[in-house]
């Protein structure tokens, strides 16, 4: 088995965050990354389309963070912006916006889940998140700039929302939610915390690697793809 490869699917940069998309691409590839995913909330985007950097052995991956509390609403925005993007993100933070996010199989991941006194998840939207493979997503940039009850609080909705993805075998993200540099943290350091947080050591692993990795080859099939479970095959491919 080789060596892993990690990702953040979830930074933003100006105008939705204070640096430029190059700025971030080049400290994350300093870090150890192999790839980010540009995913500015769709409230926020710039006027015209960036061009993303092209870094050597390096990727940045289109990608959004729809925010919209009307659901119906909400399914457009997704169907407006899947067939451009390559990581598809939603904002949640209410049970309406949560469950429209986990019953459509054309988001990749829910951010930010939780509301009031709810940590935004229960058996029924585990149940969606699963059979529609939408990640939930662990953002570190809200754990780290909160403090005292507030992060108490945050830490004991991460706990109630573990258990229900391990119970129903849902996937988890974890990634930085930076809006500057400074939140930009290393692969070691992501999964260090992240074990604090109580995730174990292959989760957190699997969180910053595979599961990014399965959403971007899902997102991104090969040159025989028609459709799900059909592929041309050419040639000795055939054989």
């Amino acid at each position: 088995m080789g060596k892993p490869k990690f990702y953040d699917f979830c930074v933003h940069a100006a105008p939705d965050g204070d640096n430029t998309i190059e700025e971030l691409a080049h400290l994350a590839r300093h870090f150890g990354y192999s790839g980010i995913a540009l995913a500015n909330h769709s409230d926020k985007l710039p006027d015209k389309k960036p061009v993303l950097p092209s870094l050597e052995g390096f990727e940045v991956f289109r990608g959004i963070e729809v925010v919209e509390e009307n659901p119906s609403k909400l399914h457009n925005l997704i169907g407006k912006f899947r067939n451009s993007t390559d990581v598809l993100i939603v904002h949640g933070g209410s049970e309406a916006v949560n469950r429209a996010a986990l019953e459509n199989s054309r988001v990749d991941i829910l951010n930010h889940p939780a509301f009031d006194r709810s940590s935004g998840l229960n058996q029924v939207l585990a149940k969606s998140a699963a059979e529609n493979n939408v990640a939930i997503g662990i953002t570190l940039r809200p754990l780290l700039h909160s403090r005292g009850s507030r992060r108490i609080r945050m830490l004991s909705d991460l706990k109630a929302n573990l258990e229900l993805v391990r119970k129903y075998d849902v996937s988890l993200v974890l990634c930085s939610d930076a809006v500057s540099c400074y939140d930009l943290r290393s692969p070691m350091e992501v999964l260090a915390f992240a074990e604090v947080c109580g995730l174990e050591e292959s989760e957190a692993l699997d969180a910053i690697s595979t599961v990014p990795e399965k959403i971007i080859k899902k997102n991104r099939p090969g040159p025989g793809y028609v459709r799900e479970g059909i592929e041309v095959l050419e040639g000795e491919d055939i054989f």
